[in-house]
């Protein structure tokens, strides 16, 4: 059998043993969705449930990349085996933006691209991270499939803990970074960043703060609002409970002050979420949501399906017509689907 036509369960397999261009196909397969990626999602689901999962997240030109190339490389010389996942929901075409950010990761975490020419001999050392840059070409319902199935990829081969990296602060990004086990959020002096993050959310699942560029003027006026932030949010109230106060961590990315900090700030949070029981509650959440993001995805084909039916287009026609209102007729053909309600 040639390369090109081997099965799914054959490059598992080859992923399970250590071959990174293997891993680095399955990854594509993920990306593209359909019944590969419904086949590696079946053969994984037994091996997942061990990966400390990381968002990592901020405006762009936080430093987030460069930041998280120093996590990559503190975490291999420790011996860990990190893997990468560096997501751009908005690069509909060349991606040209995040492949820059894995090129700075490699730069910093020691070359250990996933790119099939760097990965096709195969000969990186086991421990070595593994990074991917994957998007979504403007289709945010192929992100809420693609991300988790890639992680949990990566957990089933066991790399841990597996980073996701975005790259913006809007609403696919909090909904990425809050279903990981620990959210990490980096902004910079000026403020703009850490405001545009409170208003998409990002503060409120924020785990671990980051002033990043903590050498530039105005770093610390950044961490005195972010302390002012959390006293006026909700967060306080929790933290009256037992909950978690994220700590506000300085450091300065290019070169590499502060990483340390910022990974045992983590790894605290690692902690409180085991001892508190809740590390199980964010991984139901996480379940959830991807269940949750495949039946909408079956969901929106059976209904364009409906909609492309005979009697979806007398529908569509009658609304047009002025005899039936929209209401009326998604009852319908909900109707059709799901039964009456």
């Amino acid at each position: 059998m040639s390369r090109a036509n081997r099965s799914v369960e054959e490059l598992y397999g080859e992923a399970k043993g250590g071959r990174r261009l293997a891993l680095g196909r399955l990854l594509t397969m993920v990306e593209r969705g359909g019944v590969d990626a419904e086949s590696i999602g079946e053969l994984a689901n037994p091996d997942v449930g061990k990966a400390h999962i990381v968002g990592i997240t901020g405006a762009p030109g936080a430093g987030k990349s460069t930041l998280t190339g120093q996590l990559v490389a503190l975490l291999t010389v420790a011996g860990r085996r990190p893997a990468v996942l560096a997501v751009d929901p908005s690069s509909p075409l060349t991606g040209g933006a995040i492949l820059g950010d894995r090129i700075r990761m490699d730069d910093i975490g020691g070359g250990s691209s996933s790119s099939e020419s760097a990965a096709g001999a195969g000969s990186a050392r086991p421990e070595t991270a593994f990074i991917r840059s994957m998007a979504t070409r403007g289709h945010s319902g192929g992100l809420a499939l693609a991300v988790p199935l890639a992680v949990r990829l990566f957990d089933a081969m066991g790399y841990d803990p597996v980073i996701i990296e975005t790259v913006g602060v809007g609403q696919v990004e909090v909904d990425v970074v809050g279903a990981a086990d620990t959210a990490v959020v980096v902004v910079t002096p000026g403020m703009g960043d850490a405001v545009q993050a409170n208003k998409a959310g990002l503060l409120e699942v924020a785990d671990v703060f980051v002033v990043n560029k903590a050498d530039r003027p105005g770093a610390n006026d950044v961490r005195r609002d972010l302390e002012l932030m959390l006293d006026l949010s909700h967060v306080t109230g929790q933290e009256e409970v037992g909950g978690h106060r994220p700590p506000i961590v300085m450091s300065t990315a290019l070169d590499g002050t502060g990483a340390d900090s910022v990974w045992a700030a983590v790894e605290e949070h690692l902690l409180f979420l085991n001892d508190s029981g809740r590390r199980l509650d964010r991984r139901h959440h996480r379940i959830r949501t991807e269940i949750r993001a495949l039946m909408e995805q079956a969901l929106g084909r059976r209904i364009d399906d409906a909609m492309n039916s005979t009697m979806g287009i007398d529908l569509v026609a009658q609304v047009e017509d002025g005899s039936r209102s929209p209401t009326a007729a998604s009852a319908q053909l909900l109707d059709r689907l799901l039964g009456p309600q």
